[in-house]
């Protein structure tokens, strides 16, 4: 089974994209294969329910219907992104 993450920024294109694919790198070094989808931080709570892990590079305060959240944005800034990829990589594992 495939990991699903949902990836979001403010517009949905830079960051997320960016981070999306970090996330991807750091879990194929893992042997964990996941599929991420970028979008709109105010798009979340319409597209988050058929996700495993819902990660941002903004502030996000809207509902998750129970799926894990991660702070993304110190993958994008590189402080503390280990510590952050170690943390997604814990909720993705046993997926």
């Amino acid at each position: 089974m495939v990991a699903r993450i949902l990836v979001a920024c403010g517009n949905g294109i830079a960051t997320s994209t960016v981070v999306a694919s970090k996330i991807k790198s750091f879990l194929a070094d893992k042997n964990i294969t996941v599929e991420t989808t970028q979008t709109k931080l105010m798009e979340v709570p319409s597209k988050i329910e058929n996700y495993d892990l819902l990660v941002t590079t903004g502030q996000f305060e809207g509902k998750t219907h129970n799926v894990p959240y991660v702070h993304g944005l110190p993958i994008l800034t590189g402080v503390g992104a280990e510590s952050t990829l170690n943390e997604i990589y814990n909720v993705i594992k046993d997926k």
